[in-house]
């Protein structure tokens, strides 16, 4: 019922979905452009339509009561940006624990327009030998959905080269916020 509601309520707003869910089990996957807190609404009404099982790390903020009991039941995992800690590490030996996990996460890692992509989703997807699926909305196109699913070559400036090509084009709510598509120097 969720499916469908979350469809039709996406195509009631003028959305377009595109792109098929892989047949892997475990993979990375990163949505972008990442400019609004409507991105979220947006991929989650995605993510209901298609039934995909997706994890996703949030900044911990959103975990806090009174909505942290939700944010868990809808798969998220509360990340400490501030605090030094090895996130990608845990990443990494959660994908070798389990048999199925789809790990969601936006590559700019804010709303706020930065000069380059954090990479730590990079550093995960090769770290734990999964592959990239490419997630996306265009607010020019209302356009949302799946891109291609990347096996990386662990060159970081090549595989960067390809996500640039893939989300150059694409547009979200606030495009003036879109970040560089470049790995942090």
């Amino acid at each position: 019922m969720m499916k469908t509601f979350s469809a039709w309520l996406l195509r009631r707003f003028g959305w377009t979905l595109v792109g098929e869910l892989p047949d892997v089990q475990k993979c990375v996957v990163i949505f972008a452009p990442h400019t609004s807190n409507w991105d979220f609404i947006t991929m989650y009404l995605f993510k209901m339509s298609t039934g995909a099982r997706v994890n996703f790390l949030g900044k911990h903020q959103i975990f806090r009561w009174p909505f942290g009991w939700f944010f868990r039941a809808l798969g998220g995992i509360p990340v400490v940006r501030h605090e030094k800690h090895n996130v990608v590490q845990a990443s990494i030996a959660t994908f070798a624990e389990h048999d199925r996990v789809w790990l969601a996460m936006a590559p700019e890692g804010t709303r706020s327009k930065l000069d380059h992509w954090r990479t730590g989703f990079y550093h995960i997807a090769v770290g734990a030998g999964v592959p990239l699926q490419l997630a996306f909305l265009d607010t020019t196109t209302r356009t949302l959905g799946l891109g291609p699913l990347l096996h990386l070559s662990g060159d970081i400036e090549q595989d960067f080269a390809a996500l640039r090509a893939f989300y150059q084009d694409k547009k979200g709510f606030r495009p003036e916020l879109a970040s560089d598509i470049r790995p942090r120097q």
